[in-house]
């Protein structure tokens, strides 16, 4: 395949114009064309098609755009390694996670990595499972930690790291705080919620579908667990959270928690990497082994 042809599809499709990213290119119009129609006629695929003054992907055209970033994302993470190496860092490990383990299980096992391997760099991003697992697949960390159930990326390998419990949680003066009711009644209350692609908000709604109720009315909508709790904290909704982050909350009377007729909800934590016959660093195999062998007590 031309991958100086990929390149310039990536960037049209990037910026949904033709005109758009010739500039950004810095060649013509005619010549982003000639590539875009070479490239369709390599692949023997219509890639794009006009939409009003832009263009649209096709089907077909989403599909190599996905696939065209990740390769290039491939190419600066070797490029990335490679300055590494000439800087005199010996390894490096970037690790994508949900807010749970982020704050609750890496920080003091990165802190003994980083004690044990002083010119180890470690950066941890933080971010709902949806962003996680897409910095996963685009190449920009090497292993992801995540809360979710369900899995429709065959090109991930999957390691169970534990379960965890998740309560439902009220300002601590709320009529129902400390009752056991039932899930429609709950629901009639207005709850804080996380953001789209957030794992919690979709099991919430997927209880809703079960037990045949309408979503509840959102009364904040947080990008974020612990401004999700400080909220209910405050004073304010009701919530569905892990309970590790919220037991010391309950230990100390600053939240109530709710009991629901017939729902009891754990959910699994995994450990994500890219499926893919490639050697892994000492260093990652040692982070591997620790998550596996950690004590995660509640």
């Amino acid at each position: 395949m031309n991958l100086h042809a990929l390149r310039i599809f990536i960037t049209v499709a990037s910026a949904k114009s033709v005109t758009d990213a010739a500039r950004v290119l810095s060649i013509s119009q005619p010549a982003v064309t000639m590539q875009i129609r070479n490239l369709e006629k390599e692949t023997g695929l219509t890639l794009i098609e006009s939409a009003g003054r832009g263009i649209k992907l096709t089907k077909e055209g989403e599909f190599l755009y996905k696939q065209g970033e990740r390769l290039f994302d491939l190419e600066r993470d070797i490029e990335g390694k490679i300055n590494q190496l000439k800087a005199g860092i010996l390894d490096n490990i970037k690790i994508a996670s949900t807010y749970l383990p982020a704050n609750f299980l890496l920080p003091s096992l990165l802190a003994k990595l980083k004690i044990d391997n002083p010119l180890l760099l470690i950066e941890l991003y933080s971010g709902n499972s949806n962003e996680a697992i897409e910095k996963l697949l685009r190449y920009k960390v090497d292993l992801a930690l995540v809360v979710k159930e369900r899995w429709e990326q065959p090109e991930l390998h999957l390691t169970h790291i534990m379960d965890v419990d998740f309560w439902f949680i009220v300002p601590r003066k709320h009529k129902f705080a400390g009752k056991e009711i039932s899930f429609s009644q709950l629901v009639q209350e207005p709850f804080l919620v996380r953001e789209n692609g957030s794992s919690t908000r979709d099991m919430l709604y997927s209880l809703c579908k079960i037990h045949g109720v309408n979503h509840p009315p959102v009364g904040l909508q947080f990008h974020g667990l612990n401004e999700s709790i400080h909220s209910v904290i405050a004073g304010y909704g009701v919530m569905l959270a892990p309970s590790l982050a919220v037991k010391e909350h309950v230990l100390r009377k600053e939240v109530g928690v709710v009991k629901v007729k017939g729902v009891e909800i754990k959910r699994p934590i995994f450990l994500c990497r890219r499926n893919e016959n490639v050697e892994l660093s000492p260093l990652v195999n040692q982070l591997l082994h620790a998550l596996n062998n950690m004590d995660y007590t509640n």
